[in-house]
């Protein structure tokens, strides 16, 4: 599957999400990696924010690649820097240049 490139689109934003509700959406995707889809997942938050503002915040986490979306829709946190650091310094692992 090939990867697609995600731009943000910043022309038509009216309002920013504030960074506490940022964080509570990393966590709560965290939390629950795999289990909800976009709607059912902003029903489900603990705290309720207007859906735009919810889609600027998953389409700034898509960008990122600190989420994913499988072929379901559901989404998945995709954002492990540990474990990459960890992979990366193996030398039985080969990397393709």
């Amino acid at each position: 599957m090939a990867a697609e490139a995600i731009e943000m689109e910043t022309e038509n934003i009216l309002r920013y999400p504030r960074l506490d509700t940022v964080l509570m959406v990393e966590d709560f995707i965290k939390k629950h990696d795999g289990e909800f889809k976009k709607i059912k997942l902003w029903e489900s938050l603990p705290k309720k924010m207007m859906y735009q503002t919810f889609q600027v915040i998953i389409n700034y986490l898509l960008y990122s690649h600190k989420i994913s979306i499988d072929s379901e829709g559901k989404l998945g946190w995709a954002y492990y820097p540990t474990k990459t650091r960890e992979y990366a310094a193996r030398t039985d692992l080969g990397r393709r240049k």
